[in-house]
């Protein structure tokens, strides 16, 4: 095989793998600074009215955008967050911690469709919009509420409103052994945001679905 041949080869695998990736425009629309994270895709400070634009492979599961606030990082990107913190790191290897607000999704999946959802398994601490913006799906769904504000005070905490399987970490509440059904806390997420997960059997009016290769934005204070 020749150089030229392996060169257009190698080219046109870019060019394939470029068409299949999903690109996410991550808009900070807050008065104040949010620290994204995301996995797959680490972590990026954005000031308000910065954006952020991610490339996540077709096939991608398991994925998911939040904001995090009140950080602090050195110049090696180590520090720590008072919500959304992923093991003190700017740039995310793994999950945030509670409480944060999740953009979930998972791209080609069954008929080749993306699965969305906006969770508040995890808790709450930024409102924020998960849409569409291409391929002719219009998805759109938000959790805009001012949960912190009216949060329980059971599921209180610094910087944000905790989901009580955090809190309680019961059967109950966290669906461990697949019997469970919504409660008087998952009622008050839910009731603010409908299109939301709000405890982890919530998925006949949380989950939505875009054709592989749509592009998103996800925008923080929409």
């Amino acid at each position: 095989m020749t150089t030229s041949t392996i060169f257009t080869l190698l080219l046109l695998a870019l060019v394939f793998h470029s068409s299949n990736a999903a690109v996410f425009t991550i808009r900070n629309n807050c008065p104040y600074t949010v620290w994204a994270g995301a996995v797959p895709g680490g972590g990026k400070q954005l000031n308000s009215g910065q954006t952020w634009s991610l490339s996540v492979p077709a096939g991608t599961a398991g994925a998911r955008i939040w904001p995090r606030t009140n950080c602090n990082f050195d110049g090696s990107g180590r520090g720590k967050c008072q919500t959304g913190d992923c093991n003190g790191l700017l740039r995310c290897q793994n999950y945030g911690t509670p409480p944060n607000t999740l953009a979930e999704f998972a791209l080609n999946q069954y008929n080749n469709l993306d699965f969305i959802d906006i969770s508040l398994v995890d808790g709450f601490n930024v409102p924020l919009t998960f849409k569409s913006n291409s391929g002719g799906c219009t998805r759109s769904i938000s959790c805009t509420a001012d949960i912190n504000g009216q949060c329980p005070s059971q599921l209180r905490a610094p910087g944000g409103c905790n989901n009580p399987c955090t809190v309680f970490k019961t059967d109950q509440y966290c669906c461990n052994s697949g019997n469970c059904g919504p409660t008087d806390y998952s009622r008050f997420f839910k009731t603010r945001c409908p299109d939301a997960y709000s405890y982890p059997k919530d998925d006949k009016t949380s989950l939505f679905t875009c054709p592989g290769g749509t592009n998103y934005d996800v925008v923080f204070c929409p």
